[in-house]
């Protein structure tokens, strides 16, 4: 059974092709239109794709689409949102304005700087006018309610005419690849159940999906059991924790969907007990579900940027992701006391909310989909349709994408004039220049499919000296809150982090932090966070060979068994794909070396 998954258009548009519930192929079209985040059909990446598997449009039993049609999508968010009018109605929050002036008076005078805030208790200045708006839309009662209302019916709006626009995008770009056959189309929460779960390779799981929206939901927990999916709790939309984190990202003026990162980053500097209790007041738990408060406001949020330290606010959103996330994991975990929990949803690309899952008691073993957001929807839809039964062995890595001949590497440096050399042991060279203290970038095999550079197409760095944090996001044009990641070697994985047993499959996919070992924090200050935690990418020598050889001779130079790696990319462009790419990136990044394939090129104009 050979299948074809679409993801969603909205953003992140991305073809998988999978075959018996093996997957083939799968990249985003940003990687081919070089936009980030790429909305609409896919079409590059459909054509690539074919390209690369030798397979025509015809090949296909069926092509898989993870949302229902635009009616029944409507139908279910317009039930949800009666509902949450009921549910505003009926819920009487604490009032504001004595939990402001308290918290206020617990601001601290703050001096030590952070790089990337003019001032480490810098707020997000708002005209009169503005602040004045938010105080009343966000903070009282009978205009704040009126405003969530309003937000919520404005959303539906949009969603129905998203949903309608992209379904016809999609019908469109299928017949003009010359498919014509009906479109298999699935439950939003099930296919992000079905990629963690067909690609763990447990027997049995807990599969839990948190995210924005999908199919009437904001998430869901399900029970997976020899290649079944069975859902046990559905969350209704608008309860929605996605939503939650892209207000706060939104107002402390970042990119929702995209700057999330940034966030995670900002909580660690910030005291989350200062607003920590104002929010969660604002959210009703009771065993194994949730409901949010006036969650469709997002000038709640602006109105807290407006009045306390950005790091603050950033603390008390991340404090309470974490406490209602596990809050509701747990409960699931003690009712069917399963120890096995596999996670999907944009929500689980925040790396620390699944250090706090895997922390769960009762927790042992935890696995996070590599593609976590909505790109990596059209996979497991895919996955799901053309499942054969049964469990498959977890997938060994993500190298999903398009690799390049020795003749198209060569032609692209070519291109540009490049003198290029092809060392006899290309590792140790690469792994010396590290030592040494060059910036050398990596360009091998096949492309990473999802959001996280894993070794082929990366930046590599010793993590010795902290600095490079400034230095080179500086010369990548980028501005992060949040140390590099490390890669380090699988053996080394108990000497440089704690409380690793059971996250090591998910650690090969820099899905979640672990707090550092004191070897770790002394050797590798570079990546390890002021919290003291890093998100490590483990590698083994058979899942790529090259990767870890550079870092295995970069151990025996140092004594030190990881590096950084960071995405081999310019600012706010995708992570490159081509050998085209990567030359360009290269040069315009001004990074000291790059390893393309065989050959070793070093920068024309070196900066030291």
């Amino acid at each position: 059974m050979k299948a074809l998954g679409i993801s969603p258009l909205d953003k992140d548009s991305t073809v998988s092709i999978v075959e018996d519930g093996n997957i083939l192929f799968a990249a985003g079209e940003e990687r081919f239109s070089r936009t980030k985040q790429q909305s609409g059909f896919p079409k590059l990446a459909l054509e690539k794709a074919l390209a690369y598997t030798g397979l025509s449009i015809s090949d296909f039993d069926q092509v898989c689409y993870p949302f229902l049609t635009w009616e029944n999508e409507q139908k279910l968010f317009s039930k949800n949102l009666e509902d949450e009018r009921a549910f505003i109605k009926e819920f009487h929050p604490r009032d504001l304005a004595p939990q402001i002036k308290d918290a206020l008076g617990r601001v601290p005078d703050r001096n030590e700087p952070i790089h990337g805030l003019e001032h480490p208790n810098a707020i997000m200045e708002k005209g009169f006018l503005h602040s004045s708006y938010y105080s009343m839309a966000g903070a009282q009662k009978l205009a704040s309610n009126n405003a969530a209302l309003k937000s919520s019916r404005q959303w539906g709006e949009a969603a129905t005419e998203s949903f309608q626009h992209w379904e016809k995008d999609l019908t469109e770009g299928l017949a003009e690849m010359g498919w014509t056959k009906p479109v298999k189309r699935m439950d939003h929460h099930l296919s992000h159940a079905a990629n963690s779960f067909f690609c763990s390779g447990f027997e049995r799981a807990l599969c839990v999906t948190l995210d924005g929206y999908g199919s009437g939901l904001a998430g869901s927990v399900s029970e997976g059991r020899d290649g079944k999916i069975r859902r046990l709790h559905g969350l209704p939309f608008p309860n929605s924790l996605g939503t939650l984190y892209e207000h706060v990202t939104s107002s402390l003026g970042f990119k929702p969907s995209r700057h999330e990162g940034k966030i995670v980053g900002l909580a660690s500097y910030g005291d989350p007990s200062i607003l920590g209790d104002i929010l969660l007041s604002r959210i009703d738990e009771t065993p194994g579900d949730f409901r949010i408060y006036e969650a469709n406001n997002v000038y709640f949020s602006r109105y807290l940027a407006s009045k306390f330290p950005k790091i603050d606010v950033a603390a008390a959103y991340q404090y309470v992701l974490e406490k209602v996330a596990t809050n509701y994991i747990r409960y699931w975990v003690q009712k069917t006391g399963i120890d096995t929990i596999v996670l999907s949803g944009g929500v689980t690309a925040n790396v620390k909310l699944n250090q706090r899952i895997f922390e769960i008691e009762g927790v042992n073993h935890i696995f996070v989909y590599p593609n976590m957001g909505d790109g990596g929807c059209g996979t497991g839809a895919a996955l799901y349709h053309s499942w054969p039964g049964g469990v498959k062995p977890s997938i060994s890595s993500a190298y999903m994408g398009p690799d390049y001949s020795e003749a198209e590497i060569e032609k692209a440096l070519q291109a540009e004039g490049l003198e290029y050399q092809r060392p006899q042991n290309l590792a140790a060279e690469v792994a010396a220049l590290i030592h040494g203290g060059e910036v050398v970038a990596r360009f091998d095999g096949r492309m990473e499919y999802g959001p996280r550079a894993l070794g082929n197409r990366s930046i590599m760095y010793h993590a010795r000296e902290p600095e490079v944090n400034q230095w080179l996001n500086k010369r990548l044009g980028r501005t992060e809150f949040m140390p590099f990641a490390p890669v380090t070697l699988y053996e080394a994985r108990e000497k440089c982090y704690h409380n690793i047993r059971g996250a090591e499959h998910a650690a090969e996919f820099m899905t979640i932090t672990f707090d550092c070992t004191e070897f770790m924090r002394e050797n590798c200050p570079a990546a390890v966070h002021v919290d003291g935690t890093a998100r490590p990418q483990l590698i083994q020598r058979e899942v790529n060979p090259g990767y870890y050889d550079i870092l295995k001779e970069y151990e025996k130079l140092s004594g030190i068994p990881s590096l950084i790696n960071t995405s081999f990319n310019m600012h706010e462009e995708p992570i490159v794909d081509s050998p085209e790419d990567g030359v360009r990136a290269f040069l315009q990044g001004a990074l000291d070396y790059l390893a393309i394939g065989p050959f070793l090129v070093k920068h024309p104009s070196p900066q030291h």
